[in-house]
């Protein structure tokens, strides 16, 4: 049974990690009111969300009236409602508004679809009884602004990269394969 999640004007949307460089675990996170949604994420989600977002705000006119928020870290989660799979962004002209969408990813054998079956049409898994989650989250510029900044931040504080093979460098060492 899916569920939804609506963030009209949440208080706080930001991505967050737990663990450490190499381990961790990415999230994103939105809280309104006495509500907290803490969603998994993947690194790679994050990084290009925030490009994506960059775009979106340099594409937009100007506003006198923009400030960037300064957003708090993200809260330690409890748990992760679900993990998410396709990630949509829109803004909404009327309220001045970017919105993403995150739906859930669905775990599904691959061995019992039919392969003609298109995965991206609502009715094709309403038909294999599946009905991901999503969560809707309408942000404002300065949120977004902020948003990009942590995210940013969060995506280069990972490993040390070689300079020889691009690859992460771990705690332990890196057995580069360029130095064989």
């Amino acid at each position: 049974m899916s569920e939804s999640y609506d963030f009209d004007r949440p208080d706080v949307v930001v991505p967050g990690t737990q663990g450490e460089p190499g381990q961790r675990t990415f999230f994103l996170q939105a809280i309104d009111q006495e509500r907290i949604c803490s969603f998994k994420i993947e690194k790679q989600q994050v990084a290009a969300l925030c490009e994506y977002l960059e775009g979106i705000l340099a594409d937009l006119p100007e506003r006198a009236d923009f400030e960037p928020a300064v957003l708090p870290c993200a809260l330690e989660p409890l748990g992760f409602l679900w993990s998410v799979g396709r990630l949509a962004v829109a803004y909404e002209d009327a309220a001045d508004r970017i919105v993403i969408v995150a739906d859930e990813v669905l775990e599904i054998d691959p061995d019992t679809l039919d392969p003609d079956l298109d995965l991206d049409d609502p009715d094709a898994l309403a038909s294999l009884g599946l009905d991901p989650s999503s969560a809707r989250i309408s942000l404002s510029r300065a949120q977004v602004a902020a948003f990009i900044t942590v995210g940013n931040d969060l995506v280069r504080s990972g490993r040390a990269q070689c300079r020889l093979c691009g690859r992460p460098i771990d705690p332990e060492g890196h057995a580069c394969p360029r130095m064989n």
